[in-house]
């Protein structure tokens, strides 16, 4: 055997070289070999997938960014939807927006996602004569911000604070001028003729910006009626940035296609306060470095950025170091021209890969001295059996040996080495098979595991369907005729067999607790079966009845908690005494109940009865069973309110029929007493000159008494007439072209005898070159005579009285006020000033001679002109009384 010949040429070169020496020459060559080409792999192989994960986080996080965002602006599109449907379906009417400002608070709460900050609210502007304007905004968590400018402000706009019980706890502050059309969400939602987003603008209620989707709201012929509005903090989309993590020091904003900026991840507002106001910040003025870096070099890339049209990853060097940025137009919204920008940092991602190249270094290095040690050690000790070894090793690898053993002789330290590399390669060979068994283990687990996963995506599968096909049933009984024209029969039997397939329950029935005579208060001793629907024989029926002294503990149950949900009927105690009687006959095994609240009672329960087999309620089905109790409420109240309004209208008939039977007798006998009245007056007036002959001084004062007593019933006759004639609307005006100065300077004349028997002064504050009003002068000279005649009686000597007139800012109506510095009164007795026959007392003054219509007249003569009259007054400081009337100029 030649086992020398290939030694002897590979070795040729180092003849007479040690053995040792060449052994740890060649292992050290290949150790630096190793080292030098696994380093260059881990690092070149390290920036490889720093790109590729930057790229992948980059477009991840721009992909949450415009989710986040699509998601929060579409919350306002379906609140602008909601609105939209009430006014279709004619719940609610634009044109009377006093009726909104419940619903809207409602639906505040209702939708608190998009509108969950200060500042942010839903809004409605009516487009008519007037302008009208209804907002309801979020104050804090228990507070919102109510704001109207409507007929009862004067078109002026008022804010009210309004606590989580839904008082107002302020006073209003006024605006005055309010116009809403000038408002960003009007003109872009008038503009656009439809569903559109407005441009940024400045709140009205605190420094900070705004951003509203707006819908216009057109009637049957196209004309507009009005804007829906609804308002969300721009802050807000910088909070959604805020909860999006970027690595450890990456940033996200959104600019304008014109470089201002909308929104940042870092705490920085985007705007600043010069002089209370604040101002838009373009990104690139950003006090963030990195933001305002970012934002130049986007400025020097494109230099114009709508040029941007398109997803751009690009990369760029700031203060020495690497940034990865991305770039993506937001296209959620078409009339939302934004640019998404995430920037991050490349030592985000090398810090640790840079720590771990020089732990691999450091331990290469370790690895190589350790070598070089025991290679010399080794190579010390190896000669030729070394090969023997070498061949062992390859057998053991391939496992081509079996289970034969090395066996070496003539060195002890390789004997013992033998012997080792023998048990070494016993327990590698157990191992090995050891490790097939476990590889087979996890396979059957693998299979398992992935049988349970498809058995939990099929139940999963099965769940959505079930809550499709309640969605859908909710959805047919919330548009179905019958429950929103309150039709109990009709809407309960759709109801019961909705919910019966729905659910894929045997029996649904509505129940109802038994009414007081007049049907208000429920007793709850007897409960009636409304409706019962039988699903296997599709077939409906009633007048069944279950009463408390039988079932006393299902009584108590059921108005006890809202839902009763029981798996087994046989051994619930709360349905135990319906087992044997009703339950076991037509094997009912499970069953829930709902509750009925009607005006914070229980009024009864809707029931649902399993058959056959058990049946454990889902909370998704308890969430639909009180669902549709909240549908079977809501046709109660329906029917409830079409009584009480049959019920009202049929009062209205019987109120006017007896007003004009009123009218009508008074004016009978208001007639019939003039006539003889007229007759003793002008006896009286011929007795007192001497007609019939010469009257004593005693017999004069009792004519005097007896002409003063006629004339003032005959003026409260007079005065019962003209009442009944403005009330049964027999008044006609006489409109003409009146100057306002002369009209006050007649009724002051009128006035002029009372104050000078007082010592009162008169006088007018009236602006000059004031244009004609169209009223009848005769009847408002006669209002401003009855002002002023009140005003002069309940003044003391020397005091003042005055007439005040001031037109509004536009021209539409003017105000005359009638001020006097008299006794006043107090502010509760205001109200019964304007009521027929009352007259208001007070420790200041005694009881006035008159009939109480005077101020009666006044109000009625006012509101014939289109106007109206306010009262203000302070006891002792005096009183003012305001005519408010539309200007009507003349030709």
């Amino acid at each position: 055997m030649n086992k020398n010949t290939g030694q002897a040429g590979v070795f040729s070169l180092f003849k007479g070289v040690p053995l040792s020496r060449i052994l740890v020459a060649v292992f050290l060559v290949q150790i630096f070999l190793a080292v030098g080409f696994t380093t260059y792999l881990s690092i070149d192989n390290g920036y490889k997938a720093v790109n590729e994960v930057a790229s992948e986080l980059r477009r991840e996080v721009a992909n949450g960014v415009e989710q986040n965002l699509q998601t929060h602006l579409s919350s306002l599109r379906q609140i602008l939807g909601s609105n939209q449907n009430i006014i279709d379906r004619g719940w609610l009417k634009i044109e009377n927006l006093a009726t909104w400002e419940s619903y809207l608070i409602e639906q505040l709460k209702i939708f608190p996602d998009a509108l969950a900050q200060p500042a942010a609210g839903i809004a409605l502007t009516a487009t008519n004569e007037q302008q009208e304007y209804l907002a309801v905004e979020k104050l804090n968590d228990r507070e919102l911000l109510l704001k109207k400018a409507e007929k009862s402000t004067g078109y002026d706009l008022y804010t009210y604070k309004i606590d989580s019980q839904g008082q107002r706890t302020q006073l209003p502050e006024v605006i005055k001028n309010y116009d809403a059309r000038s408002r960003p969400d009007y003109q872009a939602a008038v503009t656009a003729r439809k569903f559109s987003f407005s441009q940024i603008f400045t709140s009205l209620t605190e420094p900070t910006f705004l951003i509203s989707a707006s819908q216009p709201i057109y009637n049957s012929q196209g004309e507009l009626l009005g804007v829906n509005s609804a308002l969300t903090h721009i802050s807000q989309i910088g909070n959604l940035l805020q909860n999006i993590k970027v690595g450890k020091s990456g940033q996200i904003f959104i600019i304008e296609r014109s470089g201002l900026l909308v929104a940042s991840s870092t705490t920085e507002e985007p705007f600043r306060l010069q002089n209370g106001k604040p101002i838009r910040l373009a990104a690139s003025q950003s006090g963030n470095s990195l933001t305002q870096a970012t934002a130049k070099y986007l400025a020097t890339k494109f230099s114009n950025f709508d040029q941007i049209q398109s997803l751009q990853q690009l990369d760029f060097s700031f203060d020495g170091k690497r940034q990865f940025l991305e770039v993506r137009p937001f296209e959620g919204e078409k009339n939302l021209n934004w640019l998404i920008v995430v920037a991050v940092p490349e030592a985000d991602f090398m810090g640790q890969i840079d720590r771990h190249t020089q732990t691999t270094i450091f331990l290469c290095l370790g690895a190589l001295a350790l070598a070089t040690i025991l290679g010399i050690l080794t190579a010390r000790w190896i000669t030729q059996p070394i090969l023997y070894f070498s061949t062992a090793t390859t057998d053991l690898a391939n496992f081509t040996n079996g289970e034969d053993s090395v066996v070496i002789q003539g060195i002890k330290e390789l004997e013992v080495l033998s012997g080792s590399f023998n048990e070494m390669a016993q327990q590698l060979r157990k191992t090995f098979t050891a490790q097939i068994t476990k590889n087979e283990e996890l396979e059957l687990q693998v299979k398992q595991r992935t049988q349970d996963l498809q058995q939990e995506i099929q139940l999963r599968i099965n769940s959505e369907q079930k809550l499709s096909q309640h969605h859908r049933a909710l959805a047919e009984l919330a548009n179905h005729r019958a429950i929103s024209e309150g039709k109990l029969e009709k809407a309960f039997k759709f109801i019961t067999e909705k919910a019966a397939n729905a659910l894929e329950v045997e029996r649904v029935s509505v129940w109802l607790f038994n009414g007081d005579a007049y049907d208000r208060l429920r007793q709850r001793t007897k409960l009636q079966c409304i409706s019962l629907y039988e699903r296997s024989n599709q077939r409906h029926s009633a007048d069944v009845e279950r009463n408390l002294e039988d079932y006393p503990i299902y009584f108590k149950s059921l108005t006890s908690a809202r839902t009763i949900a029981v798996t087994d009927t046989r051994t619930d105690p709360r349905v135990q005494e319906l087992w044997d009687e009703l339950l076991e006959q037509k094997n009912i095994v499970s069953l829930i109940n709902t509750s009925i609240w009607v005006g914070g009672e229980v009024v009864g329960t809707v029931l649902y009865e399993q058959i056959d087999i058990p049946r454990i309620w889902e909370l998704s089905e308890q969430s639909f069973v009180s669902s549709i109790a909240e549908i079977v409420t809501l046709t109660l109240e329906v029917c409830d309110r079409k009584r009480a309004e049959s019920a009202l209208r049929e009062a209205k008939e019987a109120a006017e029929v007896a007003n004009r039977a009123k009218s009508t007798f008074l004016q009978n006998i208001s007639h019939d007493l003039k006539n003889p009245l007229n007759s003793i007056l002008g006896i009286t007036e011929a007795l007192q000159d001497g007609v019939y002959g010469a009257v004593s001084q005693e017999q004069r004062q009792s004519l005097n008494l007896l002409e003063s007593s006629g004339k003032n019933l005959l003026e409260l006759i007079n005065q019962i007439l003209e009442l009944t004639d403005t009330q049964s609307s027999k008044i006609e005006l006489q409109l003409a072209a009146t100057s306002i100065q002369a009209l006050c300077d007649s009724s002051l004349s009128s006035v002029k005898h009372l104050a000078f028997q007082k010592n009162i002064r008169l006088r007018a504050e009236i602006p000059e070159e004031l244009e004609p009003i169209q009223i009848d002068e005769r009847r408002i000279r006669q209002v401003f005579i009855n002002l002023l005649t009140n005003a002069i009686e309940f003044t003391k000597e020397g005091g003042e009285v005055w007439i005040e007139v001031q037109p509004n800012s536009t021209n539409e109506y003017i105000f005359f006020s009638v001020v006097d510095t008299g006794i006043g009164m107090l502010s509760d007795d205001l109200f019964k000033l304007f009521q027929p026959f009352v007259q208001v007392e007070n420790s200041s003054n005694s009881r006035s001679p008159g009939t109480g219509l005077g101020l009666v007249m006044v109000q009625k003569i006012v509101e014939l002109h289109g106007g109206t009259v306010h009262a203000e007054s302070q006891l002792g400081k005096g009183s003012r009384f305001t005519v408010k009337l539309p200007w009507k100029k003349a030709a």
